[in-house]
């Protein structure tokens, strides 16, 4: 299996700028094509648990906009192959002081592009 071959890394990097570009600006549309449109799609928050993704798009059209803003670090995106790849990310905000965010997203190749088939976002106090 080839690992991070430049051309797969390149566009699942543009993916996941896209993401995080919507994440901020709670652009709901972008951030829901951006998910596996499949009752198979997971996504665990920092407090809900979400199965499928209607369940997803539910939760991201009640959602508040306030307080999306973040920084991202350290960020690690790994591609396997041409059709897979794994998303990592530490975030820090500002309404959520001495805490540290952990991001992680589970990409395929779907026949609409790249989309996320598995996520899983958390918190802790920073290190």
């Amino acid at each position: 299996m080839d690992i991070n071959l430049p051309d797969v890394k390149a566009e699942v990097e543009a993916a996941f700028a896209k993401y995080e570009a919507a994440l901020v600006s709670n652009d709901v549309d972008a951030l829901q094509s951006l998910f596996w449109d499949s009752p198979l799609t997971i996504r665990y928050g920092i407090g809900e648990n979400l199965y499928g993704y209607d369940e997803i798009g539910a939760f991201r059209a009640a959602r508040s906009p306030v307080g999306l803003a973040r920084t991202i670090s350290r960020t690690v995106i790994t591609t396997f192959g041409r059709d897979f790849a794994t998303a990592s990310t530490l975030f820090q905000r500002e309404t959520a002081q001495g805490k540290v965010g952990r991001q992680m997203q589970s990409w395929a190749r779907t026949p609409k592009g790249w989309r996320v088939v598995a996520a899983h976002v958390s918190m802790i106090e920073t290190p």
